[in-house]
């Protein structure tokens, strides 16, 4: 690590017990603050988010101005539950119909800069089993306190979800065995970034509305660099959550996860013409036929502010 990282570790980092939600809506002012769930087929969890948010950081304090979900092609009951919680929902598909169309966590993210009114923008992720509103405070802290600051990431212990409660203290497999030693070799001054791959993150609106968003899972690496590439280290904040719980996903899952934050990297790095092939083929020993290939999402929208308005 080296000494610019580590300082940078001893100022930027805080606790999420560090803030004080009543300070902060006294900090916020005329800002407004949008609370922005991406979901897909999360109805086993969105209600009790929606609800929490709702009434601790909206109702009882002001911190927030508003609560918005994006709802991915759900096929449960995800928009209903979230809507009768509290939530303003809006389908992906249905935000910016004339543009394309495209799948992905990314996507529901930038699709949001065209339906949300806040100043900061706070992103928390619609399947969390084991969280609480202090993740919002948390990550609104540095932006409402430190003007310098465009983007905070979020960092917690991981607990499984399935009924062990065992906690796993390393930020997640892919982060671990792909996103920290990419970090490490090519951008050394983001080695003492926890999580850089964590859901929660809050963001100066006018900071995400000028970068380039991957539609996949590839938005936090892609606004990390970003960020960092356009504004320095100074610009990025990170908070300890404490502790997070959500349900995981299959090893092949995380494979194309993995390929896409590598291409999202590479992009990054200048080398964008060695990407060859959007294709991911895999191994699996128990089907057949044994081999498969898995779509790895490659596609970013452009800055939302360079998006021309849609023809009245």
């Amino acid at each position: 690590m080296n000494e610019r990282a580590a300082a940078w570790f001893e100022k930027a980092t805080s606790r999420w017990w560090d803030w004080d939600v009543s300070a902060l809506a006294d900090r916020k002012g005329e800002q407004r603050v949008s609370v922005v769930i991406p979901a897909h087929d999360e109805a086993a969890t969105i209600g009790e988010i929606v609800t929490r948010i709702r009434t601790e950081l909206l109702e009882r304090t002001r911190l927030v101005d508003e609560i918005v979900v994006i709802d991915s092609d759900s096929s449960d009951r995800t928009a209903m539950i979230a809507a009768a919680s509290g939530a303003t929902v809006h389908a992906a598909r249905d935000i910016r119909p004339d543009l394309d169309r495209l799948p992905g966590k990314g996507e529901a993210l930038w699709k949001s800069t065209f339906v949300t009114s806040g100043d900061l923008l706070a992103f928390i992720d619609g399947d969390l089993t084991e969280w609480g509103p202090h993740f919002v405070t948390g990550l609104l802290g540095p932006l409402l306190t430190r003007p310098d600051v465009n983007l905070v990431k979020g960092y917690y212990d991981r607990t499984l979800d399935d009924g062990s409660g065992v906690h796993a203290p390393q930020g997640g497999r892919v982060t671990e065995i792909v996103a920290r030693p990419l970090l490490n070799l090519l951008w050394p001054d983001l080695a003492c970034v926890v999580q850089p791959l964590a859901g929660e993150w809050a963001v100066r609106r006018s900071t995400f509305e000028a970068l380039h968003v991957p539609v996949g899972y590839g938005v936090e690496i892609g606004a990390l660099l970003d960020v960092y590439l356009d504004h320095g280290l100074d610009a990025i904040a990170q908070v300890d959550l404490g502790e997070r719980a959500h349900t995981h996903q299959s090893v092949h899952d995380l494979g194309v996860m993995a390929a896409e934050i590598l291409a999202v990297a590479a992009r990054r790095a200048g080398a964008a013409e060695r990407l060859h092939s959007s294709q991911l083929w895999q191994f699996r020993r128990d089907c057949s036929p044994a081999w498969r290939s898995r779509e790895v999402p490659m596609h970013e929208r452009p800055p939302a502010t360079s998006v021309k308005r849609p023809p009245c």
